[in-house]
């Protein structure tokens, strides 16, 4: 499991984080909602090791981030951030290559090459080899780079493996969200475990195994969506009155009042 215990962050001299308590398993879809500058980028930050706290512990099946070796790591866990930049004019499979890095020569190039096909199979992508990667449009990319990060973690020898996006849907059209969702709940099964950063509400209703509700730096709700997604509560953190309707074959939507 992953978890952090009595995290604070600070940046800039600003609380970013205060008195978090989380825990996230494999096989599980984990949502991070909440308003802007909530703090669910930082918290995805910190949980990937990405970003050190001021105080807390954050663990990796019971053993401390700051213990694991950084290759051990990254063939554990693939952070997909939020605008990533390249600026150089890959192939579109040379970008996927490069998730490749944390094995070293533990696999042979044949290997490799399997991995990378398979990942840009499910992330909807494989059409696009061979194709300069700065002449992709956004949503391209984010599908490209989503590959990337599923060939970084692609074997589950080592133990169960993580996947943390922030806000993967941003660029996408409708389907291709949907799509994107549906193959990481597809993954959590078999034994991924999934945090991501979610601005659609409906989005984690629907998708997500639990779902934590986080505002001005705290987590005010964890657990089922039908919990962590209280129309009340929600109503109070948007400044926006809302409403959960009846979406028929036992699935619910949350719609402004």
């Amino acid at each position: 499991m992953l978890a952090v215990r009595d995290l604070h962050l600070s940046r800039h001299g600003r609380d970013v984080l205060q008195d978090i308590h989380l825990t996230a398993h494999p096989g599980r879809v984990l949502a991070l909602i909440g308003p802007n500058g909530a703090g669910k980028s930082s918290l995805l930050g910190v949980l990937a090791g990405a970003l050190a706290p001021n105080r807390g512990e954050v663990s990796l099946d019971g053993r401390p981030l700051a213990l694991w070796p950084s290759p051990a790591l990254a063939r554990r866990r693939a952070m997909l951030s939020q605008n990533v930049q390249l600026d150089f004019a890959f192939r579109v499979e040379e970008v996927v290559m490069l998730g490749r890095t944390p094995n070293g020569r533990r696999h042979l190039q044949a290997q490799d090459a399997r991995v990378i096909e398979q990942a840009l199979q499910l992330a909807q992508a494989a059409h696009l080899r061979g194709r300069n990667y700065l002449q992709l449009s956004g949503g391209e990319q984010q599908r490209v780079q989503l590959a990337r990060v599923l060939a970084q973690v692609w074997e589950q020898d080592e133990g169960p493996a993580w996947l943390l996006l922030d806000e993967p849907e941003a660029g996408l059209d409708i389907a291709h969200q949907h799509d994107m969702l549906r193959q990481m709940r597809a993954l959590s099964r078999r034994g991924y475990g999934v945090i991501v950063v979610l601005h659609d509400l409906n989005l984690a209703a629907r998708y997500a195994d639990e779902v934590a509700l986080l505002a001005q730096g705290r987590l005010l709700r964890a657990g089922t969506p039908e919990y962590a997604l209280d129309p009340q509560a929600l109503s109070k953190i948007y400044a926006l009155g809302l409403e959960r309707i009846d979406a028929g074959q036992g699935r619910w939507m949350l719609l402004p009042s």
